[in-house]
């Protein structure tokens, strides 16, 4: 096979690419009008249904102008040389792999988000805005912007430099020592995340004792969970949809509640929002997860250093010079149909997973506070109840509205 040939696939990959997803967007948009099943009629009145079929295709529209705009910004950056042109700048600073490559990854990263920039902010202060979600600041917006730059900087880059480090040092079994890294730092993150990245974004503050707090200990207390931490984080000032969400493990574990959570919900829906995350930590999930994650992680390096090495993957791309940062963005164009395939099966189990944490809530707490918790967070998220069969299986990482109402009330 010939650097060329790689070439051509790389372009047949991401155009085959574009045109799956924009074919099952508009399988999915076919849907919009749909007439709401009898379990779902009471979720919107007629003005709101209007509202949602409204949003919906707006984001559609808005969809296929930026995903169309990053295709052609790929393929002019691929078809115009521009890798060699900014490894080219990139190599005029210095001649340390490490540096050349974290100026070039950087060089990439901030240009390509200066140029998305535009339809981050239209999707923000426009689509968003008008539907009644926004709640964010431009100065917020701004400082977003900057604080996603460094945690990029310094811990992408600092994972980047060693694994380049490893390359140099140990060759083809480079990818045991990165993987040993990033296992370790998955593992950091899941455990104090919360603890240390949230805060730089947002307030977390202990969930204040009352009626609310006493439920959910009760609650906890029965199903023999401890659980001391539970926090309510600012979600209000970004915008207002809901969520809640678990992390860490042993004493490190918490619960984060939004505060748009609370204003949403009646004391015992958050309860029983609270026993479906509680089941995804008593039947293992969040361990399944990290640790598929980490497996996943492996395979990549480990498939990633049988061909790094060889420099038909930088000349596939328009580079002279071969080098490790170069072969991984080749690796990754190449790799995205396997990380699609992984990607699809992760989601099968996300599924399978989110029905068990439902029959936990229904089965250690009550069901129908659920269900109408379901119902209130996608009414106010304006979510799509009728998606194609098709879009679901591909991009669904929980089941539909109506899959899970029926599977609650069995």
């Amino acid at each position: 096979m010939t650097a060329s040939t790689l070439f051509y696939i790389i372009i047949a990959i991401i155009i085959i690419n574009f045109i799956k997803d924009k074919v099952l967007d508009a399988l999915n948009a076919k849907h919009y009008n749909d007439t709401l099943p009898e379990d779902l009629k009471d979720v919107y009145d007629n003005t709101e249904y209007k509202k949602s079929q409204s949003y919906k295709a707006t984001n559609y529209k808005f969809g296929i102008i930026t995903s169309t705009f990053s295709l052609v910004l790929t393929l002019g950056f691929l078809l115009l040389d521009g890798f060699e042109y900014v490894d080219q700048i990139a190599r005029g600073f210095s001649e340390n792999p490490i540096i050349v490559a974290l100026i070039f990854f950087g060089i990439i990263m901030i240009g390509s988000d200066i140029l998305t920039t535009p339809f981050s902010y239209y999707s923000t202060f426009v689509i968003e805005e008008k539907y009644g979600f926004n709640k964010t600041t431009k100065k917020l917006f701004i400082l977003d912007k900057i604080k996603g730059w460094l945690m990029m900087a310094i811990l992408g880059g600092g994972i980047l430099a060693l694994i380049i480090w490893f390359y140099q040092i140990t060759r083809e079994h480079f990818w045991l020592y990165a993987w040993g890294l990033i296992a370790i730092f998955t593992l950091f993150m899941n455990m104090f995340y919360s603890k240390l990245i949230v805060p730089l974004f947002n307030k977390q503050t202990p969930l204040e004792a009352g009626s609310l707090r006493d439920n959910i200990s009760k609650y906890a207390e029965t199903v023999g969970f401890k659980l001391d931490k539970i926090f309510v984080i600012d979600g209000s000032k970004r915008s207002t949809k809901a969520n809640a969400y678990f992390s860490g493990f042993g004493s490190e574990k918490r619960v984060t509640l939004y505060d748009t959570l609370i204003n949403d919900l009646e004391e015992n829906e958050i309860v029983a929002v609270l026993a479906h995350e509680v089941g995804h930590y008593k039947k293992k999930h969040i361990i399944f997860n990290l640790f598929s994650s980490i497996v996943l992680t492996g395979l990549t390096l480990y498939i990633l250093s049988l061909f790094i090495s060889n420099p038909m993957l930088s000349q596939a791309i328009g580079v002279d010079i071969p080098s490790f940062h170069i072969g991984l963005i080749a690796f990754g164009l190449l790799y995205s149909p396997i990380s699609e395939i992984t990607g699809l099966i992760m989601n099968l189990f996300s599924r399978k997973f989110e029905y068990q944490a439902d029959d936990y809530a229904k089965n250690t707490y009550k069901p129908e506070p659920l269900i109408t918790s379901l119902k209130k967070l996608s009414k106010n998220s304006l979510s799509n109840l009728t998606p194609h069969p098709a879009y679901v299986f591909m991009h669904y990482s929980h089941p539909t509205l109506l899959e899970r109402i029926k599977n609650l009330r069995k």
